[in-house]
């Protein structure tokens, strides 16, 4: 299935590992010309060299930390200069760290909301005018399940990505008739070294073993696993499509069926 994206330019951020990683892989496969951005170092370097190879495709690297003020504007500079034009945002950031809901740190709260929501939003903001002028553009944000269902040590990252969703759901209204669609998925409990970190935090806190813990949750899990990148990578890629054309504002979870209640 051709799904139309050869030669387009996508831009994917936390792109050195996990769920960027594999959605930069896929978008390489459909024929995309790549700007990886994440915090930088070896794994954003052999990211961009494997994809290259395994792909034969353009492969920049910019180095940014999402949660610095002055990082959207660099990336989105670097970005049209290396490739003249942005077709393809995906949207992505590695996760604040676990806390207790009820005992939240304020300097905490202010990174967070830089790293997930300030960033994000300022970066679509500064790409999204020339996708409309030219009448195609995709921006696919991976979101976290919690903005569904509230995780209560996730706090920081349910609260700040809930803003983002709202941000996207809005404007996707205003930008639709222009050719841009504007989308987001939902990861649930997915094969990553941010979800093992999670596990392994859960079970120090608990006294029991990582393995218990994972356990548990895949036990919980309709599917009875966790899932892997390249399942949400896959949707991912979908969604930036032109067959995707007609989908704009919804916001799917990618989570082996663990979001029981009806959208």
């Amino acid at each position: 299935m051709d799904l139309g994206l050869r030669g387009r330019n996508a831009l994917v951020g936390g792109a050195s590992a996990g769920l960027g990683r594999a959605s930069a892989e896929r978008l390489a496969s459909e024929g995309c010309r790549l700007v990886l951005w994440s915090r930088g170092g070896e794994a954003l370097d052999r990211a961009a060299d494997e994809i290259r190879h395994n792909y034969s495709t353009q492969v920049v690297t910019v180095a940014g930390d999402a949660a610095d003020p002055s990082t959207a504007g660099k990336v989105a500079a670097e970005a049209l200069r290396a490739l003249g034009q942005i077709d393809i945002v995906v949207l992505n950031a590695g996760g604040p760290p676990p806390s207790d809901a009820t005992r939240t740190d304020p300097d905490e709260w202010r990174r967070s909301f830089q790293l997930l929501a300030v960033t994000p939003i300022e970066l679509t903001t500064l790409l999204l005018p020339g996708m409309r002028e030219r009448g195609w553009g995709r921006v696919v944000s991976i979101l976290s399940s919690g903005i569904r269902a509230p995780i209560s040590e996730l706090v920081y990252s349910g609260a700040c990505r809930s803003a983002l969703a709202a941000f996207l759901k809005t404007i996707s209204i205003e930008v639709m008739a222009d050719g841009v669609t504007v989308n987001g998925v939902l990861p649930g409990r997915l094969a990553t070294a941010r979800v093992q970190s999670l596990d392994r935090g859960r079970a120090e806190r608990s006294g029991r073993k990582p393995e218990e813990i994972t356990a548990e949750f895949q036990k919980a899990i309709p599917a009875g696993r966790y899932g892997e990148p390249d399942e949400l990578a896959a949707y991912v890629t979908w969604l930036c499509s032109d067959l995707a054309r007609y989908q704009t504002g919804t916001f799917v979870p990618i989570d082996g069926g663990s979001f029981r209640a009806l959208p």
